[in-house]
């Protein structure tokens, strides 16, 4: 109960420094990493370690979904051949490099183990470079490589592992084998995941209409996927990544608006608590890590940070640039049809900031071979894991902003695309009512159709970038802001007269509640309609 208790505290203690990140514009990852070197400097706290198969199963089904439910499928399919590259390719580029220089560096390392050490550093975190990203306005082709390249590569990445952690406990390794398995448990977590994916959609849309039952569905959804694949020794990361994208891509056929509402918002909570979480376990445990590679003096292990981290960020840059430039050369299609700028290349090399995946696949190293030996050089691959957290997203995160503002990249706005978007459903649903709807009685026909023509007359009073219609200006004045902001500010006031009547009395709890929910959607469907320029 102690642990418990100790553990909440500092949850409690991240989450006012996540409050502080949104306050002011900092990436949350970074306040992460700090947090875990500060809890391990507070004395006499203890060290809490959970089995390693239950920090995967905590922690990797759950991440994994939130990060391929927030993944288009569209966008992931154009990007296919970089993503691939980059999830494949590089993750095995970078696994071999690291193992290379780990073996030649740290005396006394194994092949095995060098591996091992590679396979945990090599896949970049999906949280990690949208956290850092956001709001920063890259193009929505780039955001596409660095989600989708993080989804896959968790899947390479462990794959690797695994089989650097059978060869540690065997001894040896052989590529051809290991090549042909990777084939076969990445197809079979591939089908598995398209299986689950199916099968839910089907209860989803014939058999639920709870929003609760709705959400806790998708709440068990990643385990069972994970689970099943893993029972039969494929994929799990695959087939939990699969599940998740066939399911989003279908969200808008099984789920309704309260269901919808209410599961962004669980699972919104459900990946901020275990991101922290697994920044608490690491600091309740750094000490003791420490306390196991004390052997080596701190300029070896500043060494081997270092120069691990080094590896890992030069790697990318290697890999991304001819990765980059080769297909273009060789490919006219390629030319022609996919919009290319060195500097977004660039940007795609920086951002390989590495995060709470892989600090979960160091945790999960067994602590004893199945000879009950210790785990070799476990506390020192664990270090080394943090190191290389800590230096990608600090070397490479905090000063991403500042480097794409020097490189003059042009901001992406999504505004013309939401304009086009909206524009178009109000012309539908005006068009629909007219051709639809003359039977119904004049008072209620005009009021409906007034709804949408005035809706309509806003948007095209809505601001737009100078060149939308091929003018030098801007549109005069941001009514459909305006609008929208004054709904807002009037539902303010609905809400405080709610509190008003409920203290007085004359408005029950049960009333409360409900329209109270009512302005909550009200509100909520304004500031999503709102531009944010």
């Amino acid at each position: 109960m102690k642990n418990v208790s100790i553990i909440v505290v500092l949850l409690f203690g991240i989450t006012f420094l996540g409050v502080l990140s949104n306050r002011y514009k900092f990436p949350f990852h970074i306040i992460l990493v700090v947090s875990g070197i500060i809890i391990s400097l507070i004395p006499d706290l203890p060290v809490i370690t959970l089995s390693p198969d239950v920090v995967f199963l905590i922690f990797l089904p759950p991440l994994l979904y939130g990060a391929a439910w927030n993944t288009s499928w569209r966008d992931f399919k154009a990007a296919i051949r970089p993503i691939s590259l980059a999830s494949i390719g590089l993750v095995f580029f970078t696994t071999a490099l690291v193992a290379i220089t780990a073996y030649n560096l740290i005396p006394g390392i194994s092949w095995p183990v060098s591996f091992l050490i590679g396979a945990i550093v090599s896949p970049p975190d999906a949280v990690a470079a949208t956290s850092v990203t956001k709001g920063l306005g890259l193009q929505p082709r780039v955001i596409a490589i660095l989600e989708g390249e993080s989804l896959v590569n968790d899947a390479s990445g462990l794959i690797a592992y695994k089989y650097a952690l059978a060869a540690v406990a065997a001894g040896n390794f052989i590529l051809w084998k290991a090549g042909l398995n990777f084939i076969w448990i990445a197809g079979a977590g591939i089908a598995i995941g398209l299986i689950i994916g199916y099968i839910l959609y089907l209860v989803h849309k014939k058999f639920i209409c709870d929003p609760i039952l709705e959400v806790t569905l998708t709440f068990i959804t990643p385990f069972a996927s994970y689970l099943l694949a893993e029972r039969l020794e494929v994929s799990g990361v695959l087939a939990v990544v699969t599940t998740g994208l066939y399911l989003s891509f279908r969200s808008g056929e099984i789920f309704g608006n309260q269901s919808r509402i209410m599961a962004y918002a669980v699972w919104d909570v459900v990946v901020f608590i275990l991101n922290g979480l697994i920044f608490v376990l690491i600091g309740l445990q750094l000490r003791n890590v420490m306390e196991g590679i004390k052997n080596y003096s701190v300029s070896e292990l500043a060494l081997y940070g270092v120069a691990v981290s080094i590896v890992v960020i030069a790697v990318r840059f290697v890999w991304v640039i001819p990765a980059a430039l080769v297909p273009r050369w060789l490919s006219k299609r390629i030319r022609e049809n996919e919009p290319f700028d060195k500097r977004n290349m660039f940007i795609v090399g920086w951002t390989g900031m590495r995060g709470v995946v892989s600090m979960a696949a160091a945790l999960a190293i067994p602590l004893t071979l199945e000879n009950g030996v210790s785990f070799p050089h476990r506390n020192l691959i664990i270090y080394l894991a943090f190191c290389v957290i800590l230096s990608t997203l600090i070397v490479l995160g905090l000063p991403l902003p500042w480097l794409i503002r020097k490189m003059k990249l042009q901001p992406y706005s999504i505004v013309a695309e939401e304009y086009d978007v909206r524009n178009k459903i109000v012309l539908n649903v005006i068009s629909y009512i007219e051709d639809n709807l003359s039977l119904v009685p004049e008072e209620l026909l005009h009021n409906i159709k007034s709804k949408y023509e005035v809706k309509y007359n806003r948007l095209q009073k809505t601001d737009l970038p100078a060149n939308y219609f091929g003018k030098g200006e801007k549109l005069p004045g941001t009514i459909f802001n305006e609008f929208s902001k004054m709904q807002i500010d009037l539902i303010a006031i609905e809400r405080k007269t709610l509190q008003m009547l409920h203290r007085r009395g004359e408005a029950s709890e049960e009333i409360l509640r409900k329209v109270e929910r009512e302005l909550d959607l009200e509100e909520t469907r304004l500031q999503m309609e709102m531009y944010a320029g």
